[in-house]
Formats: structure tokens, sequence, C-alpha cells
């Protein structure tokens, strides 16, 4: 789960109740993404490989007067999490279009979000992306009063907004927020596919037949929905699998999501109550205390977000797999699509229909996931596509149930 903090609070709770397993309300990015061709230059970070573009003829080369401005989340542009395949999307992008490379601001803490947004604003920006959902209220509030900027928010949905650009905890949202602000757009995934294949391959490894699951709390609609996937694509191995789940809070103190230490603690007496020997964590620097503690058991690990064998290598050795966001393809793809005319707004969703989630490889345990196992990640990899595989109980995603 990516770091979020108390800035987490903002839609966590609205996301509980609005988010549906197919995620409805969100709108759809096409069943196929378009290609995102790699920049020759990026500022700090090395793009990572992705699909070309199509090649126009020299003489026609793609030029484009967007300028495009990056607020990332505190910590550093090379995290090879959030912020750095984040840039990578938005630079891939600009490159496909023809547009300048985009500068991109660290925040040294959240203080400086609103200030950060404020001085593209200043320059003229006419695009900016907003990194992660401790921004979304600061990006609201900048998209209700500059109605003439494209505001990109990568997952800060579901949107539902006061007038004031604000964040609106009611359930069923007051106002239309496409209608307050229609060019604030939230880059959203379907958090439960991506849990459901991890299940698959935690199921798979286990000797025991006893798996676990650690949020950061109740109250985080994905996580939620990551860990409801995680049961179901894990009894869809094993019928008779035992999946222990728990959550560190059901509040949104530091203990959720940035406590590394108290992390560690709280997953050692997790593996010492449940006898489990694969762990999913669901909570964001927390959650990397949960990796140690599995590390440490010498037990399987499964990251989160992104792929964490390369973002938290320190526990590479115990790492599976992640659940895994496809944030530098939704990225790029939605940046083209709105250079190409498009007409997005509020939440726009990528799933395994658009190649928006799947699991990361298991690096230094790849032996494990055998041609077996590996068939059936791409069996219900296919299922999701072609909309077959229910991810989600029947309560709904994002429903927490004891």
């Amino acid at each position: 789960m990516r770091t979020r903090s108390l800035g987490l609070t903002l839609f966590a709770g609205l996301s509980i109740v609005m988010a549906a397993c197919s995620s409805g309300t969100a709108s759809k990015a096409p069943s196929t993404a378009p290609s995102v061709a790699v920049p020759t230059v990026a500022p700090s970070v090395a793009p990572a490989s992705v699909a070309p573009a199509s090649v126009a003829p020299a003489s026609v080369a793609p030029k484009s007067d967007l300028k495009i401005g990056v607020v990332t989340d505190i910590g550093t542009l090379d995290d090879k999490n959030y912020n750095e395949y984040t840039y990578k999307g938005v630079t891939a992008a600009a490159a496909a279009i023809g547009a300048a490379t985009p500068p991109a601001v660290v925040p040294k803490d959240a203080s400086e979000y609103a200030k950060d947004i404020q001085a593209y604003v200043d320059q003229k920006f006419n695009m900016i992306v907003t990194v992660g959902f401790n921004l979304a209220s600061d990006t609201g509030k900048a998209a209700v009063k500059n109605k003439g900027i494209q505001f990109i928010g990568v997952d800060q949905g579901p949107i539902c907004l006061k007038a004031d650009g604000s964040p609106d905890f009611t359930f069923p949202c007051p106002l239309d927020s496409k209608t307050v602000a229609p060019n604030y757009i939230s880059i959203d995934f379907q958090e439960d596919q991506a849990g459901y294949l991890a299940g698959i391959i935690a199921a798979s490894v286990s000797k025991t037949g006893t798996i676990g699951a650690i949020g950061g709390t109740t109250l985080c609609g994905s996580c939620v929905r990551y860990i409801q996937g995680y049961v179901l694509g894990a009894q869809s191995v094993n019928k008779d699998i035992v999946v222990k789940t728990a959550y560190v809070t059901n509040d949104f103190s530091k203990a959720a999501f940035n406590d590394p230490v108290g992390g560690k603690k709280y997953g050692q007496s997790f593996i010492l109550n449940t006898k489990a020997d694969v762990l999913f964590q669901v909570a964001g620097k927390t959650g990397n205390g949960v990796l140690d503690a599995a590390c440490e058991a010498k037990i399987y690990a499964v990251g989160v977000d992104v792929d964490q064998a390369l973002s938290y290598p320190s526990a590479a050795k115990c790492i599976v797999t992640s659940a895994e966001k496809a944030l530098q393809l939704a990225t790029g793809t939605v940046i083209q699509q709105l250079a190409a005319g498009q007409k997005l707004a509020g939440d726009v969703l990528f799933n395994a229909k658009t190649k928006g989630i799947s699991a990361s490889p298991g690096h230094d345990l790849a032996a494990l996931i055998t041609p077996a196992i590996q068939a059936k990640v791409d069996a219900a990899l296919a299922a999701m596509v072609a909309g077959t595989l229910v991810t989600c109980p029947a309560t709904g995603c994002g429903v927490y149930s004891k």
C-alpha cells in the first residue's frame, strides 16, 4: 500500500462504501492502452522499457505545446515506487506527443504540497500531475480554482468534492464532482484483481496451508480490496486453505502506514500466533516492517503496489511476488488520451483489461513460481480480461467484514 500517513483520511472512508467490485462509477480507460514511447532523456530517472509508440515519419514528428508539471509525494524521485514510476509515465507520454520534458518537484514535507502545485499554476503550466493520495486535498482545491488547467491525481479517488474542492466524506456524494472540478482526474486501480493474483501464488507456495495478510487500517478501502482479492485467489487454488487477516489499527494514526518498527513487531506477533508461512503486506512503510518480520521468520512475503523486491530490496530474499499497479503505463496512457482530445473526468479505472494490474516476478525466488503456478496466474488474468472472474466477495469490494 502506498505510504499515505494521515493524508489518507481524505477519501479512504468514502472508498469503502463507494467502491464496488467493478469500481462501476469510474470512467473506463480503453480496452487496449496506447503505447507509450520512451523519452531519449529523462531528468535523474532512466525510463523503464515500454512498448514504443507508432513511429511517425521524421518530417511529421509530433509536436505539442503542452506544459506538464509533476508534484511527487515526499521522498525521492528514484524511489522504485509511486514517485518514480509515475514520473516515468509522464516523461514517456510527453516524448510521445512531442511536449517538453516535464519538470518534477519533490516536496520536503506535506506543508509544501499546495505551494508546489501553485508554483506550476503561476508559471502557466496547463497540465499538473500530483502523485499519491496525500496530495488529493490540495489537488482538488487547486482544480476548482483553476478550471483552465488539467489536473491528474494518481491514486486519489474516488473523487467526492465540496464546492471549494476540499474532500467530502458524505455518502452518497452530495455534489457531482465531475461538475465541481471537470478538469480533475484520478487514476485508480482495481486492487482486488492484483490481490487475487498474489493470492494464487501465495496459496501455491504455502507448505502449511495457512497464509496471512496484514492491512494498515480497516478504513482504507484499497487495503480491504487487496486483501479480499487475495483471499479469493488463494481459495481458488485450495478451497481448504486458511487465510488469516488482520489490520494494524482502526484509525489513521501513524501506526497504520508510517511505522516500520511497529510493523515489524506486529508482523512478528502475527506470525507467531497464526503460523502463516506466506504473508501479504498492505500497510505502506508499516508494511515494510511486516516484510522484515517475514524474512526474519524465514517465511515467504508478498509486496504491494509496486515490485517490492525492487523498491524494498532488503526483503527481496523472501518476497515471492507483489500485487502490482501499472503506474507508469496508466499515467502515460491518460496523458496521451487527453492530448489526443479524449474527454476524461472523475475516476479513471485501470484493471486487468487495460493491463493496469499484475503480479510481479519472483526475482530471487523465481524458481518457486513453477510453470503450473504461472499457468494458473495467466488463466486468472485472462478471465479477468474477459470479465468472467469474480475477484471480490458478495458484500462488495472495499467492504470490511471480519
